[in-house]
């Protein structure tokens, strides 16, 4: 079994934040961000009935619902980190992600509005 996402140190999220943002993102932070934000949606949203991918960097089971044990779920969320990092920060909407097909979802339960924004930007009140 996997070990368990943890989020990571707030100074070390708004650091590596403040890289990404400026596009001279150092190597690590965006495997940082990634399971930093997977790890709160986890706690946000527990359960096991839908997958988020991110990849390469990590994979969460979250949403109350039926539980998914084997094989390819059903219910599926996949992104790419940097869409995955400004979802979390509300930098972009799930609706606007799924738009610009920077995200994509199948499966009941995938909407993950009620959960995003998981963390204010670094810089905003």
């Amino acid at each position: 079994m996997p070990a368990r996402l943890r989020p990571a140190d707030p100074a070390d999220v708004a650091d590596a934040l403040a890289r990404v943002r400026a596009g001279e993102p150092e190597k690590g932070d965006l495997r940082l961000l990634t399971k930093h934000y997977l790890a709160l949606l986890e706690t946000r949203a527990p359960g096991r009935s839908v997958e988020v991918r991110v990849p390469p960097y990590a994979a969460v089971q979250v949403v109350e619902g039926v539980r998914h044990t084997r094989g390819t779920p059903p219910a599926v969320v996949e992104t790419d980190a940097e869409t995955w990092i400004a979802l979390a920060t509300g930098e972009l909407t799930w609706h606007e992600a799924l738009a610009g097909a920077r995200a994509t979802a199948s499966g009941e339960r995938t909407d993950l509005t009620p959960y995003l924004p998981l963390g204010r930007p670094a810089g905003a009140s």
